[in-house]
């Protein structure tokens, strides 16, 4: 039996109980994980409150970090006793996880669980972002809603080390100076300020070649006036609640911009893509370019207060539950 947060019904944060449940042998394929620690992601949130469909009871929970307890047949890329971390939809809230092997990658001796733990979602989602979705390249100009979050904290820290000129837009005074810290050049509180007509004014009206956008409602479509023409919005979150339709024509009408709705699953849904991703975030990490910011750990226990904190966007980087 092993100690797991289980949701019944969705709902609140009060929907999560801890309760103990017994896990199967792992099957073909499958590896069993005892958790050291695991990933709170905003995306926890959304199947909580049943946003995205899940089987009920269902556990929580996308990523964790620990080590093998057991393999299934067929498994050749990991061995009992290796140190992982593991990026699986669903039941990382727990003491014990099965995960399928190639969702799995193997930590360098010695790094830290609780950095590897809240690195993977926020890390690989910044790296799909920079790398691929848009390709970042110095001298480009970009903005980050949402600067001192988890993956706004990777976002200014990687597009610095890429040579780009940041902008962040954040809440608060004290999340500027994190944002100021992780590399972005300027900083717009968004709550005192039109941050479209921030940016156009820092960028003397030359404007940006591409927004991260993980906070959605609140602030679209003033995203798109921050765009120079053939500019591309990336909206890859919706803290604030989902971006409604809209019509497309006013891509055009504000200079043929690009939008697009990327999600981590597709980028790294082949395992040969989700081992380079890894690969490429552990680098920037081990090299120094980008350091994974941690909020704080909470034990498993104090689950709905963490989502209390996290809903209310009272956190900066990452928070991390431990069992």
């Amino acid at each position: 039996m092993v100690k797991a947060v289980r949701v019944h019904e969705t709902g609140g944060p009060e929907a999560m109980r801890v309760e103990e449940i017994e896990l199967p042998p792992p099957g073909r394929g499958e590896v069993l994980i005892r958790n050291h620690a695991i990933g709170v992601n905003f995306i926890d949130v959304y199947f909580r409150k049943g946003d995205y469909p899940a089987p009920s009871p269902f556990t929580p929970g996308n990523e964790s970090a620990g080590e093998v307890i057991e393999v299934g047949k067929g498994v050749k890329s990991v061995k009992v006793g290796d140190r992982v971390a593991s990026l699986a939809t669903l039941g990382g809230y727990a003491e014990a996880r099965i995960v399928n092997e190639d969702r799995l990658i193997k930590l360098p001796k010695g790094f830290p669980y609780d950095v590897a733990a809240a690195m993977l979602l926020k890390g690989l989602t910044a790296q799909y972002l920079v790398r691929r979705t848009f390709k970042v390249k110095a001298g480009d100009t970009i903005l980050v809603h949402a600067a001192a979050g988890g993956v706004g904290l990777i976002l200014c820290q990687w597009a610095r080390a890429l040579g780009a000129h940041v902008i962040g837009t954040v809440g608060t005074r004290e999340k500027a100076k994190l944002a100021k810290k992780a590399g972005a050049r300027h900083v717009i509180l968004y709550r005192e300020e039109d941050f479209a007509a921030r940016v156009k004014e820092i960028t003397k009206g030359a404007l940006c070649d591409v927004v991260y956008d993980g906070v959605g409602k609140a602030t679209f479509p003033a995203s798109l006036d921050c765009l120079k023409p053939l500019g591309m919005f990336v909206s890859f979150g919706s803290a604030s609640g989902p971006i409604e339709a809209f019509d497309i024509g006013l891509l055009a009408a504000k200079g043929s911009l690009f939008a697009t709705r990327p999600s981590l699953n597709t980028y790294a849904a082949k395992r040969e893509d989700f081992v380079k991703m890894a690969r490429d975030l552990l680098r920037v990490v081990k090299n120094g370019d980008v350091t994974i910011p941690l909020h704080g750990t909470y034990p498993l226990d104090d689950v709905a207060s963490v989502h209390r904190a996290l809903e209310a966007r009272e956190t900066t980087g990452a928070m991390v539950l431990i069992p």
